[in-house]
């Protein structure tokens, strides 16, 4: 059949009939569906020379148009955007990141405006530096995005932000010393949130540092935090093999060429993938107020396709079975 109609009408079975545009049979491209159903783009991975030219949008764009779909499809390039002139204060904040998804609700709360005086008994709590990170290692899924606004640092100095790009760091692990990247992925370890009281969570299973999609061949999580991180899931034999390799990759986290430095401001949000970009602090002095909260990983993505994608791909990806 050369042509096919606009739209082809199915009978099931059951006798349910639903329509179907003829485009999405006649260009069923599975593995074109299955990049779209999970949000897939040409990925730029970086190092500190990202310093240059981070990537940004405005509060007004990201109100008004495409902006949205801009500030998405930044995050998902580069794993982290900043959005500029904003205001500094918790309501436009949490105004924002609920306009992308719901904001997910921990044992610290959901949104979270917070000052550092370890209320919650968290690192993230008090003015000490912390390390490249990412967040949840101790949640079965840990959230996807992550938000961070500076609302104000009074009566002291320090706490300059740094960022990783956990997937340029994993790769430079893989040409540098590939044994040590094939024993972080496919040992487990296992995390644990446990200061506060009544709380102990820890995963459903032990994850490895890195997780590869089967169907794509590609890197699409790392899981790191040395604050969190509870036994890992190998037999004694193996253990000093995985912490030679866990030793290697966190020297490549710490390598001030792989660590974009900055100061968080008010008026300057930063958003970025917590599945991908590792973030950490210096140590600090004086008071700080910073606010945020976290979006689950399908929310997320569910909002970068909806703003990114046309309808017409949007039920391709959708329907195509």
């Amino acid at each position: 059949m050369s042509e096919w109609p606009r739209h082809v009408k199915v009978t099931f079975q059951d006798g349910h009939e639903t329509v179907v545009p003829g485009s999405i049979i006649q260009n069923r491209r599975l593995l074109t569906a299955a990049r779209q159903r999970a949000g897939l783009v040409s990925q730029t991975t970086w190092t500190s020379e990202i310093q240059s030219d981070p990537p940004s949008l405005n509060y007004a764009d990201v109100q008004a148009g495409p902006g949205m779909a801009k500030l998405l499809h930044k995050i998902r390039t580069h794993g982290f955007a900043f959005v500029d002139d904003m205001p500094a204060t918790p309501e436009a904040t949490q105004f924002l990141l609920e306009s992308i998804g719901p904001i997910r609700n921990t044992h610290y709360g959901g949104f979270y405006d917070f000052t550092s005086d370890l209320s919650s008994k968290d690192t993230a709590y008090t003015s000490e530096a912390l390390e490249p990170h990412t967040d949840n290692t101790y949640f079965t899924e840990p959230a996807g995005l992550q938000a961070l606004h500076l609302l104000s640092h009074t009566d002291g100095s320090g706490g300059e932000s740094s960022l990783v790009d956990g997937f340029r760091a994993a790769e430079q692990l893989y040409k540098e010393h590939r044994y040590a990247y094939v024993i972080l992925s496919m040992t487990g370890v296992y995390a644990h949130a446990s200061g506060n009281e009544g709380i102990n969570i820890q995963p459903a299973q032990a994850f490895p540092t890195f997780t590869h999609s089967e169907q794509y061949k590609k890197l699409i999580q790392v899981r790191w935090n040395n604050a969190d991180r509870a036994g890992v899931d190998t037999p004694w034999r193996h253990l000093e093999g995985w912490y030679d390799a866990a030793a290697k990759f966190d020297a490549i986290l710490n390598e001030r060429k792989n660590q974009y430095c900055f100061q968080l401001k008010p008026g300057r949000m930063l958003l970025f993938d917590n599945w991908r970009v590792l973030h950490g602090r210096a140590a600090f002095t004086g008071k700080r107020r910073m606010c945020g909260g976290y979006i689950g990983r399908d929310d997320f993505i569910s909002r970068f396709r909806t703003t990114n994608y046309s309808k017409e791909d949007l039920e391709a990806s959708t329907l195509t079975g």
